[in-house]
């Protein structure tokens, strides 16, 4: 990994998919262009996502996860043991095809590596970072219609991410991410949801991040040292930064990735506004210990405004590292 400047700025993952990429996965369901043709088609929307990323100045781009349909979706098709009866109301207008474990969990082919390849292989810069579902993520958002419980079906998906997280790093990831936006969902479950993740982490030699997004994070806030990873990612501008006053109290050391873009909304926050939040997050945690990226990922925006969203956070960001030479 390149030297990354004071505050590096980053994104969570997901960008919205151009129109043009979304009309060629219509075609190629409906049979009128070919395998190959869409995969040119993906690797080119991988390659304007790095490419948008690189105008707004992010320091550690991702390629907007634009070959993956939905971030559980997308590995169960790839792994041996799930099954799709059809798709499930997830809130509004918004369905994905919720999958079921029916038999052991099989890993079949390495899931990321090819996207990652890609990736690396026409991106701005070698701080590129690659993002999976963590296994209780991935477990709690589907059906369990074969393993005694739901810890043995996580601990079981550990293994099968740890065997991807090899081959990632083999084939040259330095900046690996983690995504639990459940992990907090069951505060029951949270003690042995952390194990399932170190396990999953277990012998990877790279820069390795967690996200945790939008919930009760009075929950999961006592077990954040003992995640084995190198810094956490939380959506904290919609709740204003009140965590991380919590964040303090229980002592977290790690990085922190701090998210200061609303993704749910349209409003396009000021760089001064952006500044206003990083100098507010001083208050608790070193600017050393300190990423800036967005809440979540911005795949549900307009892509207009996810791409002004993202010039104003780098703006609003060099304006604080300026201040902090002085």
């Amino acid at each position: 990994m390149d030297e990354l400047p004071i505050l590096p700025t980053t994104v969570i993952g997901s960008y919205p998919r151009p129109k043009w990429l979304r009309e060629a996965i219509r075609l190629h369901k409906a049979g009128k262009i070919s395998d190959e043709e869409l995969t040119e088609a993906f690797n080119d929307a991988a390659l304007a996502v790095l490419h948008d990323h690189y105008l707004a100045g992010i320091d550690v781009p991702t390629d907007g996860e634009v070959k993956r349909d939905e971030m559980v979706e997308y590995f169960a098709e790839r792994l041996g043991g799930f099954k799709f009866y059809g798709p499930v109301r997830v809130w509004g207008t918004a369905y994905y095809r919720k999958p079921a474990v029916v038999g052991k969990i099989e890993y079949k082919s390495p899931l990321l590596v090819d996207e990652f390849n890609y990736t690396k292989s026409v991106s701005y810069t070698p701080n590129v970072k690659i993002t999976i579902t963590g296994p209780y993520t991935i477990a709690y958002w589907s059906y369990n219609e074969y393993y005694k419980d739901m810890q043995d079906l996580v601990f079981d998906l550990a293994k099968i991410i740890n065997k991807e997280l090899h081959n990632l790093v083999d084939a040259g990831a330095r900046i690996i991410q983690i995504d639990e936006p459940a992990i907090h969902s069951n505060k029951k479950d949270v003690s042995w949801a952390v194990e399932a993740v170190n396990e999953a982490v277990k012998g990877i030699n790279a820069k390795l991040v967690v996200h945790i997004c939008y919930g009760d994070y009075r929950i999961v806030a006592p077990y954040l040292n003992e995640f084995k990873v190198d810094q956490i990612n939380f959506a904290l501008k919609i709740y204003n930064y009140r965590y991380l006053e919590l964040f303090k109290k229980y002592g977290y050391e790690k990085e922190l990735g701090l998210g200061v873009i609303d993704v749910h909304s349209r409003r396009v926050e000021s760089a001064e506004e952006v500044a206003k939040d990083i100098k507010k997050s001083l208050k608790y945690f070193p600017a050393e210990k300190i990423w800036i990226n967005p809440d979540c990922g911005l795949k549900l925006l307009p892509r207009s405004i996810a791409f002004q969203k993202l010039v104003n956070m780098v703006k609003g960001t060099k304006m604080v590292r300026e201040e902090l030479k002085k």
